[in-house]
């Protein structure tokens, strides 16, 4: 083989290897590309909501000064005229009832957690999990006991409230919120306790094996109901 052979074999070989080489570094170059430009719009994206999250908290800041100046001028309006008084009075127990306004009083905390139980063949693992009909159902026996105002995890049941599955969490009034739930009612304590009463739905979910704590207090704090309550076919009669 000559001298020219073997450097053009060599040549090739090393045209080649830098070809593939550019071809890899292009390669590589693109993918971190691809990987920065992707980091930046979850980046973007996160500042985005971020910001949105951070407006809307100073909206409602702003809403609830504007709502305890609206109170204080009320109070003052209606100092020393008794029908003015009367209507303040109303709008205050409307509020209470609606559930438009932070309340008070003695009642129950009851606690909901997931089961930690092994499944077996006659145990279903989602009789370990607490879903949404599990909290439904606990409100409605609330409710029939006589409480006067209930939450869960800190979000007012009011009558437009929905409770709704959504994977392993439960979406209340638009939020989503996962175990272990926490629900207060506001009540006559000894008549809301009677949920622990044999054959009731709190003993059912027991013996599923999902975790249950009641325990009755002097003093439960309900939040007042964050959204707006919009009625679209209740009308006054005759209007």
């Amino acid at each position: 083989m000559t001298n020219k052979k073997v450097i053009s074999i060599i040549l090739g070989i090393m045209c080649f290897a830098l070809t593939l080489g550019i071809c890899i570094q292009i390669k590589t170059i693109k993918s971190t590309n691809s990987t920065i430009s992707q980091n930046q719009e979850a980046n973007d994206l996160r500042d985005e909501i971020l910001k949105y999250k951070e407006k809307y908290d100073n909206r409602f800041k702003e809403l609830e000064e504007a709502e305890k100046q609206l109170e204080t001028e009320r109070e003052e309006a209606t100092q020393n005229n008794s029908e003015l008084e009367n209507a303040q009075q109303e709008i205050t127990k409307g509020n209470k009832i609606t559930g438009m306004t932070e309340v008070t009083g003695p009642g129950v905390v009851i606690t909901l957690t997931d089961g930690k139980g092994i499944a077996t063949s006659t145990l279903n693992p989602s009789q370990l999990i607490v879903h949404d009909l599990d909290v439904l159902s606990v409100v409605n026996e609330l409710i029939n006991a006589g409480a006067e105002a209930i939450s869960i995890n800190e979000q007012r049941w009011v009558l437009t409230t929905a409770i709704s599955c959504r994977g392993n969490t439960i979406d209340i009034n638009g939020e989503r919120i996962g175990a272990p739930f926490v629900i207060k009612a506001i009540g006559l304590p000894e008549y809301l306790a009677g949920l622990e009463r044999v054959g009731g739905y709190l003993e059912y979910m027991k013996e599923d094996g999902v975790g249950v704590k009641l325990e009755k207090t002097n003093h439960v704090t309900i939040p007042k109901y964050s959204g707006v309550i919009k009625f679209e076919y209740l009308q006054n009669v005759g209007e």
